[in-house]
């Protein structure tokens, strides 16, 4: 089993207003993708204000390093090994996409899973992390080194390749909404 973390820290300032309470296609986009890890034996969301979606939130534990400061703290709040990461605007993901990247987390000699997207990027907040790599985590923020890359660079990672997930998923499933006109 493995656990669902939702990281909601940002400001939105792009966004114009929280997007996390955003209301799309009739729910806020932070259900959506608490609805997506469904498959996960527990879950809850890592952000510094109260949210009411029935699932603990968590702040920072060591704040000021943006999305690692979240990672961080969801690797250290998890019961489970392994601990599905998305950010809280991404309404497509879907229970089977986490089925499937636990799959190749439970086959994976890295403590990382993590998709590239078809523009050639990775997409750290929508990837599996094993407590393992919480060490290295830490050692990052103490240093002031924030990148969610280089967690993977230093201790490797199983890169699913955009093409797989694309033809699994759609390509919409990497759809992360920055801004309101962005959503179809």
């Amino acid at each position: 089993m493995y656990t669902g973390a939702v990281l909601a820290g940002g400001r939105s300032r792009r966004f114009g207003e929280d997007k996390a309470l955003y209301v799309y296609r009739g729910k806020p986009l932070m259900a959506w993708v608490l609805e997506s890890l469904g498959g996960a034996e527990e879950r809850f969301i890592v952000a510094n204000r109260p949210y009411a979606f029935g699932v603990p939130v968590y702040p920072d534990l060591l704040p000021g390093a943006d999305s690692l400061s979240g990672l961080h703290t969801a690797l250290v709040h998890a019961q489970n090994p392994w601990v599905a990461v998305a950010a809280c605007d991404l309404p497509f993901l879907s229970r089977a996409y986490w089925d499937f990247l636990y799959g190749l987390a439970l086959a994976s000699p890295y403590p990382v899973v993590v998709p590239w997207n078809p523009e050639g990027h990775l997409e750290p907040l929508m990837a599996f992390y094993h407590k393992d790599a919480l060490p290295q985590v830490e050692r990052q923020i103490r240093s002031g080194d924030f990148l969610l890359r280089r967690v993977m660079e230093a201790l490797g990672a199983t890169y699913v390749p955009a093409e797989e997930v694309v033809a699994r998923f759609g390509r919409e499933v990497y759809l992360n909404a920055n801004r309101k006109e962005e959503l179809p």
